[in-house]
């Protein structure tokens, strides 16, 4: 039930291009109510002492975030991130060059990412440096017109990932060190400035995993407890924009579509004599890539490929485009397997088929709150966030989002504190469906204000977010947890 996280039998080999959570949601940090944040989150379950050699980017990878401002089902803005990974890059006067150490017998190269010498908000001498740059394509994602996204500072298109939270001895201050590379930046066609960040977070997904796993072994309405999380301990890299609403919403449709891909060159040769990565060489010592790009990893909605997509076509909705859901895909939604699995396990009736009210949430939008405002909106699975509505702090947010009558939650956009699981499951089994003949939680809007109805019945996998995980500024999610020492995130 993780929300992306080696959901496909390809992805599950293919970590460093597999897209594990999309977030969409109005910037709730103060005075940032006009903006619009998109996370893209990659490389799933990091255990923070994840060295030698952490967590790097693929540099042979497209990671891309889409964006449906017209209600067609098509991309009309695309930002997409490229990286370049250079190695043996500690320097130090009389101590080390380019990565190597004099001894006996010359320069022998250093094993580690980081060489020493930190403290504060510095990793000190580091021999890995990853640094990328981000393109927007207007238009269609290969043929449109494309422009880059340069630093408010100094009009330049390079920007730099922060080396992963390797410990606290290596970066004793990650926070103040991971800030310094939250960049202000010119979007083309945007007359405000944005913000952007890229490098590795704490996991901001809540999940009881291995239980739901196990043939949902768990009391599906039972209590919900924040110490249910399995994944707590585990890290993830995010691709973090912060955009005026402004920039990509079109005419006087509030509402914006929006997913994230990655694509891999089509074609890979392996060389048997492997030279290894240097400065700039992007590992191609080890192989050699090219071709088209071929998609292999997309994400709008949470848990879509997970529990709704069948296990013969999860491979190919990752490699799929919005446009061609219904004909590919649309038995999948409106004849759901899931809810009949849990008939089968604990003796609960399935609600009744064709689910029109799954359509809404994943493939059309709901009347009223996400579906486009346009005439004849094309169906396509993707998130979808209604600009018009107001975020809410953090502090007033909701983990239910519509179900506890908070509607600028899921699945009104995404949230990072948004318990989308529960949500997910609650609808499953029909709690949006038109009759909700288990009485389970939901939102009535049918009087003069939204009202919660059957408080308390949620269909839940027992974990539960708390507010005190994540960040009330943007990126919003956490500090990586430190790979050293081992007890860090027990004693927070």
């Amino acid at each position: 039930m993780a929300s992306s996280h080696r959901e496909a039998p390809y992805i599950a080999g293919s970590p460093k291009v597999d897209g594990t959570d999309f977030y969409m949601f109005r910037s709730y940090e103060g005075n940032r109510g006009d903006y619009v944040t998109l996370i893209a989150n990659y490389q799933p379950l990091q255990d923070p002492y994840g060295g030698p050699n952490y967590f790097t980017m693929d540099p042979n990878a497209l990671y891309e975030i889409h964006i449906d401002n017209n209600g067609d089902a098509v991309e009309d803005l695309t930002f997409q991130f490229r990286f370049s990974n250079k190695y043996a890059q500690a320097n130090a006067s009389g101590l080390i060059t380019n990565g190597a150490v004099e001894t006996g017998n010359g320069l022998v190269q250093v094993p580690l990412a980081a060489v020493g010498g930190g403290s504060g908000t510095s990793p000190g001498l580091l021999n890995v440096v990853e640094d990328y740059t981000v393109t927007v394509v207007t238009g269609d994602r290969r043929t449109g017109t494309k422009a880059s996204v340069t630093k408010q500072s100094d009009g330049s298109t390079s920007f730099t990932k922060p080396v992963d939270n390797m410990g606290e001895k290596t970066i004793p201050d990650y926070a103040g060190y991971a800030q310094q590379f939250v960049y202000d930046v010119n979007v083309p066609g945007c007359a405000t400035s944005a913000k952007l960040f890229v490098g590795q977070r704490r996991e901001g997904f809540v999940v009881n995993l291995g239980e739901v796993f196990d043939q949902v072994n768990l009391n599906p309405l039972g209590a919900r407890n924040s110490r249910q999380n399995t994944i707590g301990d585990k890290n993830v890299t995010s691709l973090a924009l912060e955009l005026p609403i402004s920039c990509v919403t079109a005419g006087s449709n509030p509402v914006i579509g929006a997913w994230t891909t990655a694509s891999k060159p089509q074609v890979r040769v392996l060389n048997p004599e492997p030279a290894g990565p240097t400065d700039g060489d992007n590992g191609k010592g080890s192989s050699v890539e090219g071709g088209a790009w071929t998609q292999v990893s997309r994400l709008g909605s949470p848990l879509v490929n997970e529990v709704v997509i069948g296990i013969t076509d999860k491979d190919k909705f990752n490699a799929s485009e919005p446009s061609n859901d219904v004909g590919s895909f649309g038995s999948y939604v409106l004849y759901p397997t899931l809810p009949v699995l849990v008939q089968v396990l604990f003796d609960v009736p399935a609600p009744a088929t064709p689910r029109n009210d799954l359509l809404a949430a994943f493939v059309t939008g709901v009347d009223g709150l996400t579906k486009p405002q346009v005439d004849s909106p094309a169906p396509g699975e993707m998130l979808r966030l209604n600009t018009a509505i107001a975020a809410v702090s953090i502090e007033s947010q909701k983990n239910l989002g519509f179900l506890d009558c908070d509607l600028a939650g899921f699945p009104n956009g995404r949230r990072p504190y948004d318990d989308v699981v529960d949500i997910a499951l609650t609808v499953a089994e029909g709690a949006i469906d038109g009759t909700n003949a288990l009485n389970l939680q939901t939102c009535d809007l049918s009087g003069a204000s939204p009202t919660v109805v059957n408080e308390g019945a949620v269909v839940n996998d027992g974990a539960m977010p708390s507010q005190a995980d994540y960040l009330t500024v943007f990126p919003y999610l956490n500090t990586p947890v430190p790979g050293s020492p081992g007890d860090t995130l027990a004693n927070n």
